[in-house]
């Protein structure tokens, strides 16, 4: 590979592995960021702002730049991943094998991303299976192309060889795939690993079982002994699930970094609607306490930065050295725990939120099962997506098709 197509002025990023093991000696506690796409033009001008203010702001160690489901954001997140190195970030761009297709070749469309995003400079790169693309329900695998990011780690590191660091996800509670539906004899039954990963929802308790979780961890030990770097967790919002996670990564011969994806908390709906979706264990007191909450936006932030706060003092003591926030594309909760650990000052004083609402995601515009939608027919929850894009919704008690682009996702 040469590094002729990059601006002389402009050198390519480091690689975030030995950013790590360098601060790794500093025993100061570091933060990286994750941004995705906006949905709109002004969306995207307001995020370039957004991302500029918090490198000057917290100093982060790198920025993430998310890859939409299928795709969908390829071109947009490529650009802004661009756009973050451009303007003096890492950038660690994400990039997914789901229904990426280039002239009929699922391969080509990765390998053009790749290409693309090495000649600009970028050398990570988080390595994803992707979610289901819009209108499926399910994932299914393009046929000739990747079948898990464990196929695209692979092909990385023989297309590439060592020019780019590669992360990886990791699934403290288990992949959501792998989490189980429990009978109440299940419940009563399960072991005390499986309890202290469980969640219920809705009075339903899921559980990733220990035969699937061992399954998962065999997976996670091919991604790294295929040559990935270091580990970005899925979101948690149990501290002591991360902590057995990382010693579980140990016992497996994992002895790469593990960093923590800390989801902040911005509001209630978004908050119950993202942990149902992905099965996220929920303490009873965190559980009371949101609820209690429900009806008050401020005081949900102000929690939000407590309880983040908290959490992140519990795996700083652990030995976590750097805090990875899933800002959604804001930033007062992010300042406020900040703030609070001392790692910045004054922060969330200044903090503008006033964008809110073009931050929305381009994936947020996607409907699935559990969405409120609007239409000429009423306002309704969906009940079924179906391959063609159209949703059965439940208006008024009754289950109503609309076709694709006659409805739009409620917020």
């Amino acid at each position: 590979m040469s590094a002729s197509s990059i601006p002389q002025d402009l050198q390519p990023d480091p690689k975030i592995i030995d950013i790590l093991k360098k601060e790794s000696a500093s025993k100061i506690a570091h933060v990286s960021l994750e941004y995705f796409p906006p949905r709109t033009e002004q969306g995207v001008k307001n995020l370039h702002a957004r991302m500029d203010r918090m490198l000057t702001n917290t100093k982060c160690l790198y920025t993430d730049m998310t890859w939409g489901a299928g795709g969908s954001t390829a071109d947009l997140s490529l650009q802004l991943a661009l756009h973050a190195h451009r303007t003096g970030h890492v950038s660690n761009m994400h990039l997914t094998c789901t229904n990426m297709e280039k002239d009929g070749d699922p391969i080509a469309a990765v390998h053009d991303a790749l290409k693309q995003a090495y000649d600009g400079g970028i050398r990570n790169i988080v390595a994803l299976r992707g979610d289901p693309a819009e209108g499926d329900e399910k994932w299914t695998a393009t046929e000739g192309g990747f079948t898990c990011a464990l196929d695209l780690v692979r092909y990385i590191r023989k297309e590439f060889g060592d020019e780019f660091g590669i992360s990886v996800a990791g699934y403290p509670e288990g992949h959501p795939n792998r989490i189980s539906e429990l009978s109440a004899e299940e419940v009563e039954s399960m072991t005390e690993a499986e309890k202290g990963r469980c969640c219920t929802h809705d009075g339903v308790t899921y559980v990733c079982k220990d035969d699937d979780y061992r399954k998962e961890m065999d997976y996670l030990k091919e991604k790294i002994d295929a040559g990935s770097d270091f580990i970005i967790t899925q979101m948690f919002f149990d501290a002591e699930v991360f902590k057995t996670f990382v010693k579980d990564c140990r016992k497996w011969g994992i002895n790469c970094p593990v960093v923590p994806g800390l989801m902040c908390i911005n509001a209630y709906p978004g908050f119950k609607k993202m942990t149902k979706f992905c099965k996220t264990r929920v303490t009873k007191s965190l559980e009371e306490k949101m609820d209690s909450m429900k009806d008050d936006p401020d005081a949900v932030k102000r929690f939000g930065v407590e309880f983040g706060a908290d959490i992140c003092r519990s795996l700083l003591a652990s030995g976590v050295e750097i805090l990875h926030f899933y800002t959604l594309n804001l930033e007062k909760v992010v300042y406020g725990i900040t703030d609070d650990l001392g790692i910045t000052s004054g922060l969330i004083e200044t903090s503008n939120e006033s964008d809110a609402k073009d931050m929305v995601a381009v994936g947020s515009a996607w409907a699935r099962a559990g969405d409120t939608v609007k239409s000429s027919a009423g306002q309704g929850v969906v009940k079924e997506i179906k391959g063609d894009g159209t949703a059965v919704v439940d208006i008024d008690g009754k289950d109503v098709e609309l076709a694709k682009g006659s409805y739009e996702k409620v917020f």
